[in-house]
């Protein structure tokens, strides 16, 4: 039978003229759109095929109503650090399979921002949220979990019992990168950090100083262990590694807790004419994309953000789903050696 034409505008298609248009019921087309468990291939394109011809989009109000927006807050620290983009991409592929959206929300580490907008998030009736790093403590975080489902990536809580965490095991990454530049034949081996003196111990350079000192004790390298720090201004870092590598007990071979460190010491160096590694050898932590070129060559510690991404957002689900019992995800890093060391 020939379907009718709907003469209809797009802002008034509800999904009651999708099931006319594709012949089935209402309750057919809720189930597509919540890829719900049973719907046949056949049933899947046909509604789908309504949905784009008749430009439907779902009413995120009118989901509201009925308790679901099949929406998910995102809140990030910063949008520069390169691990977030592909940490993000991660999320997106697991949220994809549920046909949920995600809503991305920078907060500039500060924690007013961060608060402010995780209320928004909770006021616009998302159906839960993943935090990135966030500057505010555990306890806050726990606050809002009682409201909201809430997963958090890069904080370290695995206390925590109101919601879950995936991290990557920092700890043992650095164990890793300190076992690495042993392997090459270094004992003179400091650790790159920053004043985190105002910082939470969740974040994620508090496990990674562990780790080293855990690994340099270990190697029988315990009094040797050094933790060279940098302020948090980024305008006066470059000065102070600068200054750093001008010390007479500049070490043999360096960890930086981050990538975010390590290139910038590599191009110092660089200036300086420092060989590296001939000189001075370093490791990184995060693996970005600019260590692996070729000009670059930054050995670091890939700590796959984009499982970290899929298992957020898939813990994400099951807590929206009603899951209460906390889980917490640690990802093995990987060391990858480049010319750096």
């Amino acid at each position: 039978m020939k379907k009718q034409r709907l003469n209809i505008s797009a802002d008034r298609i509800t999904i009651r003229h999708v099931a006319e248009h594709a012949g089935v019921s209402v309750a057919a087309v809720s189930k597509v759109l919540r890829n719900a468990y049973g719907v046949s291939e056949a049933l899947r394109k046909k509604v789908e095929h309504s949905i784009d011809l008749l430009k439907y989009r779902p009413s995120t109000a009118a989901r509201a109503m009925r308790g679901r927006t099949y929406t998910v807050g995102i809140l990030v620290r910063e949008l520069t650090n390169p691990f977030v983009p592909v940490l993000l991409e991660g999320i997106d592929a697991g949220l994809e399979k549920a046909n949920y959206k995600a809503m991305v929300g920078v907060g500039r580490a500060a924690m007013k921002i961060e608060t402010s907008m995780i209320e928004s998030m909770i006021d616009t009736r998302m159906d839960g949220l993943i935090l990135i790093a966030p500057q505010i403590s555990g306890a806050v975080i726990a606050e809002y979990a009682q409201q909201i489902p809430i997963v958090v990536i890069a904080h370290h809580e695995p206390q925590a019992q109101l919601y879950d965490t995936v991290n990557s095991d920092d700890f043992r990454g650095a164990e890793m990168a300190v076992e690495a530049l042993k392997a090459a034949g270094h004992d003179d081996i400091a650790m790159l950090s920053y004043n985190g003196s105002q910082n939470l111990s969740s974040v994620v350079s508090v496990p990674r100083e562990a780790g080293y000192r855990s690994a340099m004790q270990r190697l029988g390298l315990g009094d040797r262990t050094r933790i060279l720090r940098l302020s948090h201004q980024a305008g006066n870092r470059t000065q102070e590694l600068r200054d750093m590598l001008a010390q007479e007990s500049r070490p043999r071979a360096i960890f930086a807790w981050s990538d975010l460190d390590a290139l910038p010491l590599m191009a110092v160096c660089h200036e300086k004419g420092i060989n590296v590694p001939g000189e001075l050898a370093i490791i990184g932590y995060d693996d970005c994309e600019t260590a692996s070129l070729p000009f670059v060559g930054l050995s670091s510690l890939n700590q796959h953000p984009q499982s970290q991404g899929l298992q957020a957002s898939e813990l994400l689900l099951s807590r929206i789903e009603g899951r209460e019992e906390a889980r917490h995800v640690l990802v093995p890093p990987t060391v990858v050696l480049r010319r750096s060391v």
